[in-house]
C-alpha cells in the first residue's frame, strides 16, 4: 500500500476516533467551555494528556511551517484547519499525505 494511502487512512482514523468520543459529551453538555477545560484537567493524568496534545501541537505547527515553505507544500492551510477543528490525529497525518504529494512533484530544473 503507497505511502499517501496510508497517511489518508490515518488521516480519517484521527478524525474518526476523537470525535467518537466528543461528540457524545458535545451532546450531553453542549458547547460549554469552561467545562470542558474543567473536565480536561480533572485529574493529573487527564492533564498529563491534555499537556502533551498541546506541546505536540505547538511542536507540529512549526514543523509544518517549515516543511511547508521547504519543499512548498499546496494547501498547507488544511492541516492548520485540520488542528483547530480535531487535533494532532488528523492534522499530522494529512500534513504528512500533503508532503508525500510535494515530494512526488517533479522538480523545476533550473536553468543552466
Amino acid at each position: 500500500m503507497p505511502l499517501k494511502t496510508i497517511y489518508l487512512l490515518l488521516c480519517i482514523i484521527g478524525a474518526a476516533v476523537p470525535y467518537s468520543q466528543f461528540l457524545p459529551w458535545l451532546h450531553e453538555y453542549g458547547f460549554h467551555g469552561r467545562f470542558f477545560i474543567q473536565q480536561l484537567f480533572a485529574n493529573r493524568i487527564s492533564a498529563f494528556f491534555g499537556m502533551d496534545v498541546l506541546v505536540s501541537a505547538v511542536v507540529l505547527i512549526v514543523f509544518m511551517r517549515t516543511e511547508s515553505r521547504r519543499l512548498d507544500v499546496k494547501s498547507r492551510w488544511l492541516p492548520v484547519a485540520a488542528l483547530c477543528l480535531v487535533g494532532v490525529s488528523m492534522a499530522l497525518p494529512l500534513f504528512l499525505y500533503l508532503r508525500e504529494e510535494a515530494l512526488e512533484r517533479p522538480k523545476a530544473q533550473s536553468p543552466g
